[in-house]
């Protein structure tokens, strides 16, 4: 068209607005690859902190400390053999603890690793990373039905809800439902609140499941009491 006011044009109030969400678009899209680079170099050098990924309160992210998460992560690795897989919902922080003690230690079997997570930044980590939303407890890879040997959950709200659909997750990871040290059976850690205790412990019942002696904490602190749960003892906490 010859005739220039034929041609739409979009208010300038709209044209601002779309400014704007590309420029946000592309700082993300930067802080991402910035996130990458990161978390690349540090896994090359050995090292990687939940300090590269920062707390998301609005979605219920708590990390643990440092020395939580590694005796979480211990645990977990304590007795693992070569078809051993390692489920990890909800608790990035024992995901990166588990990293770093592999990379240090060679000693250790090297068994697969699972993070299920619904934070898309954690995709940075690689093909470990599944994304996990609790609301939809068994929308997962079929791949990964009856696939782990050892499991850890942190489900991200004091409900009984959240508890159960999170527990549903549980029982279609797990490679058996039996008890640890059983022939075959699962060793699973639940770390959640102590008022959920009825619950979890009535939840896996049939794993065994009770609360022990062994209080998570977290690096920036939480107001509500917290427990770690599991189906064994072992040198780093008894039952209560």
């Amino acid at each position: 068209m010859d005739d220039d006011d034929d041609v739409p044009a979009l208010p300038a109030d709209t044209m601002m607005l779309l400014q704007s969400f590309a420029a946000e678009k592309d700082a993300r899209a930067k802080q991402f690859e910035d996130l990458k680079a990161k978390a690349e170099h540090d896994f090359e050098a050995g090292k990687l902190s939940m300090d590269v990924f920062g707390e998301d309160w609005n979605i219920s992210q708590f990390w643990y400390t440092d020395d939580t998460a590694r005796t979480l992560a211990r645990q977990l690795l304590d007795g693992v053999k070569a078809d051993s897989c390692i489920a990890i919902v909800s608790a990035p922080s024992v995901y990166i603890a588990l990293r770093n003690i592999l990379s240090e230690d060679d000693s250790i079997v090297k068994p697969r690793l699972c993070l299920l997570e619904y934070d898309k930044r954690f995709e940075v980590l690689g093909t470990d990373f599944v994304f996990y939303d609790f609301q939809q407890p068994l929308r997962l890879p079929q791949e990964l039905k009856g696939k782990f040997d050892r499991i850890i959950c942190d489900p991200p709200f004091l409900s009984d809800d959240c508890q159960t659909k999170t527990a549903l997750t549980v029982r279609f990871l797990a490679r058996s439902w039996l008890p640890a040290g059983e022939g075959g059976g699962v060793r699973f850690i639940s770390c959640t609140g102590e008022r959920m205790e009825a619950v979890i412990t009535k939840l896996y019942a049939k794993v065994g499941v009770s609360t022990t002696t062994f209080d998570p904490e977290h690096s920036k602190g939480l107001s509500n009491e917290f427990r770690c749960y599991a189906n064994f003892e072992c040198v780093d906490w008894k039952w209560r």
